[in-house]
């Protein structure tokens, strides 16, 4: 017997229950806490098919999500791009406290009986037919001007748009995450753009940049709420700012739409 892997599955055993017992992982309610930003891992699952879209959307459905519920993490979004043709990819949002929490998630999911029964069919499909292609996975911190995520209110589901401003280095990311920390992100609030969460990159392929993710009820009024942000007077201040000049080098976006079993919609 190998009694080292015995020792670590007992140790992450007694390591699941605390993490149940201590809510590792949710946000305390202390006026200090609320201050704490978050990190964000964006999962992107490439997927050929709508077959194995179906075996990936259920795997989220009944084994990812239900775990990480397990482990404090409440806020999780699953969404598809809209309208997108021959694309299959689901996007995957997951709101960690810490790093530390982070770093665990797969010790913890290693000996969740429950999640490794819920997946089964996932990790059953055969070598040269996996269930997605990929797992590009991107990793953020939260904005100390938006430190943790947001569920949009009102009517759902929303539309989301989740847009991606590179820059050309370090130095003017910083700057641009520093434009929305003092200002911008207070101006698209005072619009009604429904921010959901801003990250800047840590790790990703296509670093520097900031993430965000905002949502609205529907197309209509998400345009009307950027023509609002476009015509507002501390926007059009800030934009001229030197400082803040040159910061951005290349913008992109994609809309999406929530799964029915996502908790961000």
């Amino acid at each position: 017997m190998n009694h080292n892997r015995t020792d670590r599955r007992q140790f992450l055993t007694s390591t699941v229950g605390a993490a149940v017992a201590f809510g590792i992982g949710q946000v305390a309610h202390s006026a200090d806490e609320k201050k704490a930003q978050e990190y964000y891992e964006l999962r992107t699952y490439r997927i050929d098919d709508a077959a194995k879209q179906k075996i990936v959307s259920h795997y989220l459905e009944k084994a990812l999500l239900p775990a990480l519920k397990r482990m404090g993490i409440n806020r999780v979004g699953v969404f598809k791009e809209k309208e997108a043709k021959g694309d299959y990819s689901l996007y995957v949002l997951i709101p960690f406290s810490s790093l530390e929490q982070f770093s665990r998630l797969n010790d913890i999911l290693e000996v969740d009986a429950a999640y490794q029964s819920a997946a089964k069919e996932y990790f059953n499909q055969p070598k040269k037919s996996p269930a997605y292609s990929r797992i590009e996975s991107r990793f953020m911190k939260a904005f100390q001007g938006m430190p943790v995520l947001e569920i949009p209110k009102g009517k759902a589901p929303h539309l989301f748009e989740l847009r991606t401003y590179e820059s050309s280095n370090e130095k003017l990311a910083r700057l641009k995450v520093d434009m929305f920390n003092n200002g911008e992100i207070d101006i698209m609030r005072d619009v009604k753009l429904g921010p959901v969460f801003f990250g800047e990159m840590l790790i990703g392929d296509d670093v520097p940049n900031l993430t965000y993710m905002l949502s609205a009820p529907d197309g209509a009024a998400h345009e009307k709420h950027w023509d609002g942000f476009r015509a507002h007077p501390d926007w059009n201040r800030m934009k001229k700012m030197d400082k803040y000049k040159g910061t951005v080098s290349k913008i992109r976006n994609k809309y999406l739409e929530p799964l029915p079993f996502s908790t961000i919609q």
